[in-house]
């Protein structure tokens, strides 16, 4: 990523956006087709955190209430915030790795390969836990199919890595496809279709607590990491000459974000644009640097995501696929970006 100038400090920054997390956070469990007034909602979760501690509160909300809040919204709520930071993280480090601004989550097939495991696994009418699982799964193995690849790969590492990551994800698109063609028109082909489209509507706290683990092992070493993310963008022979082995920490960085990339296509379906746009965002605010850049885009994707998750419950009864909705947002957005860039230069 090119330096430019940019709006605010990296310190400012990130207390902007975890501002803005904590409201969008506190606002989210406001909406919804079932009200839940802002006292009610502070004494269920004053009352849920009291507990930990052997106390509570006298009770002064219905049970419907608390339904709503404990089972249905928060891990809706913590799943988009896990979701959007990791995608926009791990969007973050792939153009860092690769010093190329249009790389994104999927480069290396992780999408391609979660929405073709579960694919397969809705085709074969296998539950929710086992769709998650199989995503997850074969996400992580595409990714291994394309380093295997890419390593027997003549010319440049980078470059092969990333043909190698194009090639493989059409060829599980094409399976993807080929499961939608088979698959029952009535049944099978609408819940695949649907999970492709990408959505956060079914968010449980087993999956919560099947991902989370998975996310956490990939975002800690990209967040401790980003230091060195600033070296890399020098060059290898910069790199070297700083006593930096540029070969090992980029493939440890893509190791970690393909990590996370995959936990949140096998929950979220594919949601695309995140990853892309976030971190162009963020860094026009507070500018290259990647002390600042990364838990910037990580702030930033969870707090898009948490928006956008509001308007795609709240639109129509029935809710807007979140994936189409990133589209519609990032797309006019991305476009924006580059004509601005090109307007500054």
């Amino acid at each position: 990523m090119k330096r430019r100038d940019h709006l605010l400090s990296g310190p400012a920054t990130l207390v902007v956006l975890g501002t803005a997390l904590v409201v969008c956070t506190l606002v989210s469990f406001l909406f919804g087709r079932y009200p839940v007034p802002f006292r009610e909602l502070c004494g269920i979760l004053g009352d849920r955190f009291l507990s930990l501690f052997g106390g509570g509160i006298d009770q002064f909300w219905t049970d419907a209430m608390y339904a709503a809040v404990w089972n249905v919204r928060l891990p809706r709520v913590l799943m988009s915030v896990l979701v959007g930071a990791c995608l926009s993280a791990a969007g973050a480090a792939y153009q860092g790795v690769f010093q190329n601004p249009m790389a994104a989550p999927d480069v290396l097939g992780a999408s391609a390969g979660a929405g073709f495991g579960a694919a397969l696994a809705i085709f074969f009418g296998l539950s929710s836990a086992k769709i998650t699982i199989a995503a997850f799964g074969m996400s992580l193995l595409t990714v291994s199919l394309v380093f295997w690849v890419s390593r027997r790969a003549k010319g440049e590492k980078t470059l092969g890595l990333v043909l190698a990551g194009i090639m493989i994800s059409s060829l599980f698109e094409a399976g993807t496809s080929f499961i939608k063609l088979a698959a029952d028109p009535n049944n099978k082909l609408p819940e695949i279709t649907y999970w492709l489209m990408g959505s956060l509507s079914g968010a449980k706290w087993s999956e919560i607590q099947f991902v989370f683990w998975p996310m956490l092992l990939g975002l800690v070493p990209l967040f401790a990491l980003r230091w060195r993310l600033n070296v890399l963008s020098m060059g290898d022979d910069e790199a070297r000459s700083m006593g930096v082995d540029a070969g090992r920490l980029r493939v440890g960085v893509i190791v970690a974000a393909t990590l996370v990339t995959a936990s949140s296509v096998s929950v979220s379906g594919m949601i695309g644009w995140v990853g892309l746009v976030i971190p162009h965002m963020v860094l026009r605010i507070c500018g290259s640097d990647y002390r600042w850049l990364m838990p910037g885009s990580m702030l930033g994707g969870a707090v898009f995501l948490l928006i956008v998750d509001n308007v795609s419950r709240n639109v129509t009864s029935a809710g807007i696929p979140i994936g189409i909705l990133t589209a519609f947002v990032g797309a006019p957005f991305f476009l924006w970006l580059i004509t601005g860039r090109r307007h500054e230069e």
